[in-house]
């Protein structure tokens, strides 16, 4: 049973299914199961509810950005990269499988961290698995907002159209192994980033590129936490549950 201050996990059908770009997948949830999803949800996140090995297996949760939110639907997007051994983890497995009228259930939602309005510049970066979540926030900028976003892809063909405000300039790095490169995001990032006046950044990305960026912003740039939100989506070689341990134990050291 659900925590009294938690919503029971509600039943999603996969309405569509479409390939957005080679490495992404999104899936349409919806159905009578959805029919009291709340509203203006887009750039939160839900939990699926996924059996691996089959009803009556162990139950694995895995956590993901809502990309789009119309009424009754939510639109999922799923990254198709693959771990160490080449394998694809149980959320990927069940989207790549997922037929028309199949059925899973999701937790939440959960709250959206949108970027705050009034900052004179703002720096987004993160990887594929954090570009549902930046497509929202940069697409709810106000027109007015000049900032740099730089988004690492699997290949030249997982480039997304985003809507930015014209002064907002929006780059992709191209990286076929992720969970690697972190100082190529760096230093991107470090060309990017003013020295003045009042910036606000948005960074989700791989775990240890994440602390690699957190370095710079909360080291070097001397951002404070209503100037800064950062946070690792995933780290390469673990699964979601031992990542959100050492996501917590890194996180209880950063603040000794």
């Amino acid at each position: 049973m659900a925590p009294p201050h938690r919503p029971p996990p509600r039943t999603a059908t996969v309405l569509a299914k479409r390939q957005v770009t080679p490495n992404m997948l999104r899936i349409t949830l919806g159905g009578p199961g959805m029919a009291d999803f709340p509203d203006g949800k887009a750039g939160g996140y839900i939990k699926l509810r996924l059996f691996p090995d089959g009803p009556g297996g162990p139950l694995s949760v895995r956590t993901y950005t809502i990309r789009h939110q119309q009424a009754g639907t939510i639109d999922v997007d799923f990254v198709l990269h693959t771990d160490s051994d080449g394998e694809h983890g149980p959320a990927t497995q069940w989207a790549m499988r997922a037929a028309l009228g199949d059925t899973i259930e999701i937790g939440g939602p959960g709250p959206a961290k949108p970027m705050p309005e009034g900052h004179d510049f703002y720096l987004v970066a993160g990887d594929m698995t954090a570009l549902p979540a930046i497509s929202v926030n940069l697409e709810q900028l106000p027109a007015s907002a000049i900032g740099y976003g730089i988004i690492e892809v699997q290949c030249e063909e997982d480039r997304q159209d985003i809507e930015v405000p014209p002064g907002f300039d929006l780059d992709f790095l191209v990286n076929p192994v992720p969970g690697t490169g972190a100082e190529a995001m760096l230093a991107r990032v470090c060309a990017a980033a003013p020295r003045e006046g009042e910036m606000y950044a948005w960074v989700a990305s791989e775990f240890e590129t994440m602390r690699t960026l957190r370095s710079f912003f909360q080291g070097e740039l001397g951002l404070g936490r209503d100037q800064l939100y950062i946070s690792s989506y995933w780290k390469a070689g673990l699964a979601e549950d031992d990542h959100k341990r050492i996501k917590s134990e890194d996180a209880a050291l950063a603040v000794t």
